[in-house]
């Protein structure tokens, strides 16, 4: 496969602010995002999308592309699929890393007997997630399965 390019554009604003575009998305719909420093360090902006938040979201909605490619693959019926995800920072040997993300994927099949097959699908999305495989952060993962 030859390398694909995402482009991602920011632009500083005022203060901590920023806004972060990407050329490649419909600029004319209005995609893009305002960014801020974190309240946790000194003059973040709460109520914005921060870096953290950004990269404890590529994980996610990672593990949720690569579960959805995956299911259909795999012929997974389900019915939902969503994921609560946390990121955590600490502060290692001087500097701020996001040292783990957990994720607690849900998702809902119609019959007990798709169980054993939907949290296979789930573990092979965590292993195959690129974002999860290009990070050093921890990666947890707590699956539920429901049947509906």
């Amino acid at each position: 496969m030859e390398p694909h390019y995402f482009n991602v554009d920011v632009n500083w604003k005022k203060d901590r602010l920023g806004e972060m575009c990407s050329p490649e998305l419909n600029l004319e719909t209005n995609n893009c995002i305002e960014i801020a420093t974190p309240p946790e360090f000194p003059k973040g902006m709460p109520g914005k999308w921060s870096p953290e938040h950004l990269f404890t979201a590529a994980v996610n909605s990672c593990l949720m592309t690569t579960f959805l490619a995956i299911a259909e693959n795999s012929k997974l019926e389900f019915s939902s699929f969503s994921c609560k995800s946390k990121g955590k920072m600490e502060r290692v040997e001087g500097k701020y890393l996001m040292t783990e993300i957990v994720l607690e994927p849900s998702v809902t099949i119609s019959d007990a007997k798709y169980k054993e097959k939907a949290e296979r699908v789930l573990q092979k999305s965590e292993a195959a997630c690129l974002i999860s495989n290009s990070i050093k952060s921890k990666i947890t993962m707590v699956p539920t399965i429901h049947i509906a």
